[in-house]
């Protein structure tokens, strides 16, 4: 794909996973385009199908169709709600642990892991375990960890649900830094004040997302590399 393509295309998606009493449609035919460089927030009650979305353009979840256009989880970078840091680890070994596991050497992983976290303002912390972090600071940890190997897309999923109001704020403002800067963004929230930091929101009821969006083509999700 070349640089003027879409970051994300996502035609006709569906996902269903079974249950005990009857199959549970997560997503019904999800048509998404994201521009290079577009901050999107992904609103809609719980349940509505926004964390699967996330999930399978991350190459978590496989959608239902046999035909996947191609998607490259080396240019998907994933924040979670809950940090999922490796507590054993010091911050910097964090960091530089997908990019070792990615095949780049160590040197250059670590160099790239203290330059991220000087961008995110906790260079400081480099040789610290995650625990004596904060709520923000190990969120900004996590966002470090997901800009490892340079991806072409962010994505984040409710990155501000574990944190109070001041820890919320900077992981927000963060964000927005990080767009300002050219990164492309996804994020999940039920919050319209987080919402609210994107330069587009887009809404999802009951699996679909409600909203026009081009119907035309073959069932494909594609990620730019």
């Amino acid at each position: 794909m070349s640089e003027n393509d879409p970051a994300l295309v996502m035609r006709g998606v569906r996902k269903t996973f079974e249950a005990e009493n009857a199959p549970v449609r997560a997503l019904r035919g999800v048509n998404l385009t994201l521009e290079p460089g577009e901050f999107v927030a992904l609103m809609g009650p719980s349940g509505c199908g926004k964390s699967t979305l996330l999930n399978l353009v991350a190459g978590l979840e496989t959608p239902d169709e046999d035909e996947l256009a191609r998607m490259r989880r080396h240019h998907i970078g994933l924040v979670f709600q809950f940090f999922n840091l490796l507590e054993g680890m010091t911050v910097l070994e964090n960091v530089a642990l997908p990019a070792i596991i990615a095949g780049r050497k160590r040197k250059m992983a670590e160099t790239r892991a203290r330059d991220l976290l000087d961008l995110l303002g906790i260079g400081d912390k480099a040789l610290a375990v995650p625990g004596v972090l904060s709520g923000g600071q190990r969120q900004r940890l996590a966002i470090a960890r997901a800009l490892a190997n340079d991806p072409t897309l962010l994505l984040a999923d409710e990155p501000t649900g574990a944190l109070d109001s001041a820890g919320g704020a900077e992981v927000i403002e963060l964000m927005r830094r990080l767009h300002r800067g050219g990164q492309t963004i996804v994020l999940v929230t039920h919050a319209a004040e987080v919402a609210a930091a994107a330069g587009r929101v887009v809404r999802m009821s009951d699996g679909r997302i409600t909203e026009p969006e081009p119907a035309d083509g073959d069932t494909a999700v594609a990620v730019a590399g």
